[in-house]
């Protein structure tokens, strides 16, 4: 290369950079002018602008009316919630408790020895001769000792009687075998036949007198005979 090349060059790169800083001067300028311009008609609107008085508060809530008057009105109706139906069922009963350490059952006395049984009676003597009444056995029970309160109520009737013969021949007991149907009666003829009545006692085999009994049937007792 020759060096008029290397001038002409140099030359350009030297204009080059001259027209870049004047490019940059003027864009530099401009921002700052208009920057500058901006600001000051924003402080002129601030200056110019009128700041209006707070509006005053409002007026405070006027209360609200009474309500109207109403009419006396029944309560409504109470709602009555029936409680809820319980079914008794039963509950088992839980099963008792064994008691700790159970004590032993008492021990029962032992049982009295059983009384000895009486003997047995001996047995009757034999008889040989059998009892037998002595005289008439109607004398024994005479009208005249008719019982008045029988008489009273109108009674009469048979009476039989059981007696027990001593070895005397005197009647010891009696029993009545066969109701009149009136108490008076029957106690009278009882009570006679002990008082009147006499018996050849019985025997037994040694010719030995021994109590034995004797029975008394048919002794009639009428009103209409006295």
């Amino acid at each position: 290369m020759s060096y008029a090349d290397r001038d002409r060059g140099g030359s350009r790169i030297v204009a080059i950079v001259l027209v870049s800083l004047i490019v940059a001067g003027f864009g530099y300028a401009f921002v700052t002018g208009l920057a500058m311009s901006v600001a000051k008609k924003v402080t002129e609107k601030l200056n110019t602008f009128d700041v209006a008085p707070p509006p005053p508060p409002p007026p405070p809530d006027k209360p609200p009316p009474p309500p109207p008057d109403q009419p006396n009105l029944p309560p409504p109706p109470t709602q009555v919630t029936a409680p809820p139906i319980k079914l008794d069922l039963p509950v088992p009963n839980p099963l008792p408790a064994a008691p700790p350490n159970p004590l032993p059952p008492p021990i029962a006395p032992p049982a009295p020895p059983a009384p000895v049984a009486p003997p047995a009676p001996p047995a009757p003597p034999r008889v040989a001769t059998p009892v037998s009444p002595r005289g008439n056995q109607a004398n024994w029970f005479p009208q005249d000792s008719y019982p008045a309160a029988a008489k009273r109520a109108g009674a009469q009737g048979r009476v039989s009687v059981s007696v027990q013969v001593g070895a005397d021949g005197r009647v010891t007991a009696c029993n009545v075998t066969s109701s009149s149907g009136n108490a008076d009666l029957d106690s009278t003829t009882c009570r006679l036949a002990q008082r009147n009545g006499r018996f050849n006692p019985a025997k037994d085999a040694a010719g030995n007198p021994i109590p034995s009994s004797f029975s008394l049937r048919g002794i009639v007792w009428r009103l209409g005979d006295e």
